[in-house]
């Protein structure tokens, strides 16, 4: 079996045809206090993300990948690692699924991959994320995932609600 994929989803790069499933996507206002998105990307804009994401991760220190399901190949999410340390062997991951594809075991996947493809492939010695003390349901992925909370950064995100507090979680891969 790849990497990158189970029976039920695969991570893959981005690929031309994905130009509006990326432009709605990262034009979801819902998720630019997260993502420190000030303004919306033009499709040409996108285009150019795609035409590079060929680029590894050695190089620009990220790496985006499309969740799209096995069964009807339909894109429902995305995941990163971001903030990519070779020397130190970590990097930070996000992941986020679409609406109307949550809740579905999409996100739960899609960890359990990549977190195999840190450890397996990049040989990382950690990763860790980011989340709004708010969001529940992440709280609970990434825990369920063997994520330990390590702390928490006060009115870290400045939001239309006021300053949220975020967590840290670390999993370490060795």
């Amino acid at each position: 079996m790849k990497i990158l994929e189970n029976s039920i989803i695969k991570l893959r790069d981005t690929e031309p045809k994905d130009i509006d499933f990326l432009f709605n996507t990262e034009n979801d206002t819902d998720l630019w206090e997260i993502s420190n998105t000030v303004k919306p990307f033009s499709k040409y804009v996108l285009k150019q993300y795609i035409e590079t994401s060929h680029l590894d991760i050695f190089t620009v220190k990220q790496v985006r990948f499309i969740i799209e399901t096995i069964k009807d190949e339909k894109s429902v999410g995305l995941t990163e690692l971001f903030d990519y340390e070779p020397v130190h062997m970590r990097a930070g991951i996000g992941i986020h699924i679409i609406k109307g594809e949550q809740r579905k075991g999409y996100a739960k996947q899609a960890l359990s991959l990549l977190i195999k493809y840190c450890g397996e492939v990049l040989r990382l010695n950690q990763i860790y994320c980011n989340i709004s003390i708010d969001n529940t349901a992440s709280i609970e992925l990434f825990e369920r995932a063997g994520f330990k909370l390590s702390g928490k950064k006060e009115q870290w995100l400045n939001t239309k609600y006021g300053f949220k507090d975020v967590l840290f979680y670390q999993l370490l891969l060795r």
